[in-house]
């Protein structure tokens, strides 16, 4: 059982004791530490071999715009989606960037991966951060995904901020949901926080959702086919909204690009293979 949870147990029981709205510390008076913060790793075989492959892709190539995010960031940039990744390399051509997200990640499996060789190599000039949906489902009240999803979120960019100084981190809003509208008004909370974040200088806050919802205030069919990742259009719409930012930090993309090659996700890439195998035995 991780130290968290432990923790999480212990202080269920006193809570229920004593009758106390106030979260129980840990012994010697330290609270224990929010889950979004602690950096997790995945266990599954697709993500420890998706972790390597993006640790010698931080190796190769020349990476001035690192994005960072969970499958809403890699669907844009993979080589499984290759509508979206034509948009990517489209919009962001002559400015080096690179995807580094990793579908199904929760804030602090992002951490892990920043801490344990993703950044390793690159010195990034501008950060695209988006994170945050997975973990919205963690938490039983408002109050306390919002503060552990903004926690979390806080914890990247303080990576961010460490590992490059100079470089100028974006923080992407929390996309709203259509698959699961109860938990828009914490998005709307976190995105409130997030932007309190930003400095306006090296730190900028970036929401795009008032042009991704209908009516209703979710996110918009022709935004989304399953209301949680983004479609081509959504995606042209983030764009849209990066492109200034990058330009303004990086100036005007060059006639070349030396970002390193994208990668895909290995399960796929195995059962393409299989399928393959399988359709030269039967011939």
């Amino acid at each position: 059982m991780q130290k968290v949870d432990l923790w999480a147990g212990v202080a269920a029981v006193l809570l229920a004791s004593a009758g106390n709205d106030l979260a129980a510390q840990a012994p010697g008076g330290t609270a224990p530490p929010i889950a979004t913060t602690v950096p997790t790793p995945r266990a599954d075989s697709s993500s420890k071999v998706a972790h390597e492959e993006l640790v010698r892709k931080a190796q190769s190539g020349v990476t001035d715009v690192y994005f960072i995010g969970d499958s809403i960031t890699r669907r844009w940039g993979a080589l499984d989606y290759p509508a979206l990744l034509a948009h990517f390399k489209e919009s962001f051509f002559g400015w080096n960037a690179a995807n580094f997200a990793w579908g199904g990640d929760r804030i602090e499996n992002m951490l892990w991966r920043l801490d344990n060789g993703e950044l390793d190599g690159v010195t990034p000039k501008v950060f695209v951060v988006q994170a945050g949906t997975n973990n919205l489902g963690d938490f039983a009240t408002d109050e306390t995904r919002v503060e552990a999803v903004v926690a979390g979120i806080e914890a990247i960019v303080e990576r961010c901020r460490r590992h490059a100084p100079d470089a100028l981190v974006v923080i992407t809003g929390v996309f709203p949901r259509r698959d699961r509208p109860e938990w828009n008004p914490s998005i709307a909370a976190i995105n409130e926080r997030l932007a309190a974040l930003a400095d306006g200088e090296r730190v900028r806050f970036l929401n795009i959702n008032d042009n991704l919802v209908d009516a209703r205030g979710v996110l918009a069919d022709e935004m989304s086919d399953d209301g949680l990742h983004l479609s081509l259009s959504a995606y042209r719409v983030w764009a849209g909204a990066l492109r200034p930012l990058l330009a303004e930090q990086l100036g005007r993309p060059a006639a070349t690009d030396h970002g390193p090659p994208p990668t895909g996700n290995p399960a796929a890439r195995l059962r393409r293979a299989g399928a393959s195998k399988l359709k030269r035995r039967n011939r």
